[in-house]
Parts: structure tokens; sequence; C-alpha cells
């Protein structure tokens, strides 16, 4: 079971670091997702690329997991709201921004489920 879960984290972990280096090879993608009332586009974009990189390798090598984990649930919220819920409402993008939050949606419970199994100062859950 331990193996099971173990390979579990490790790819829930792996997608967020792939995501991340996209924030720093797709600056221009991204910078058009993003809405006028979001400031520093380009710089924003490249600190939530580091977001998600220190989030991956955090529950990969398990340290600091739980923060790590909550900050990535609120990072994920953020998406929802500010990128994803602004997009449902443009016909070209409506069916993209929704299967978008879904799938952020998806993440952000699995980040607060991770976070809920390990308790500070632990290295290692009791189930995992």
């Amino acid at each position: 079971m331990k193996n099971l879960t173990t390979v579990g984290r490790i790819l829930f972990a792996l997608p967020f670091a792939i995501f991340g280096l996209n924030h720093f090879l797709m600056v221009d993608f991204f910078t058009g997702m993003l809405n006028s009332f979001i400031p520093g586009t380009s710089f924003t974009i490249v600190l939530t690329g580091i977001a998600l990189i220190a989030a991956s390798v955090s529950i990969i090598f398990k340290k600091y997991i739980k923060l790590s984990c909550i900050l990535l649930a609120f990072l994920l919220f953020v998406f929802i709201v500010a990128i994803h819920i602004p997009q449902l409402f443009d016909d070209a993008t409506k069916m993209m921004a929704m299967f978008a939050l879904l799938k952020d949606t998806a993440l952000m419970g699995g980040a607060l489920m991770i976070a809920g199994i390990y308790q500070k100062g632990e290295n290692e859950a009791g189930i995992l």
C-alpha cells in the first residue's frame, strides 16, 4: 500500500513541475490568458512557475508538504477565480475554461487531501 500511495503522490506532483516549466517557456501564451486587472504579467507568470515547481519538489521529497499543498490549493483557487471563471463568459473560450476550471478544482481537492494527511513536522504520514 505504501508503494502505491508513494507513486500516487509523485504522479500528482510531476504535472505541477511541467506546468511550472511551461510558465518559463511559454510566457507570451500565458500573458494572453491573464486579465487586465492582474499586475506585472510577465513577472506574475514567472513567479507562478517558480511556485508550481517549488510545490512539486516539496511534494515529491516530502519537505514542508502540508504547507506546500495548502499554498498550492490556494494558488489553484486563484487560477479558478482570476482566470477560468472570467473566461466562462467569453463564447470563444467557454468550453476550454470549463475543462480547466474542473481540472484545477480536482487538483485543488487532491492538494487539500495530501495536506490533510501530512502533519506539521512529520516526514511521513501514517498511511503513506
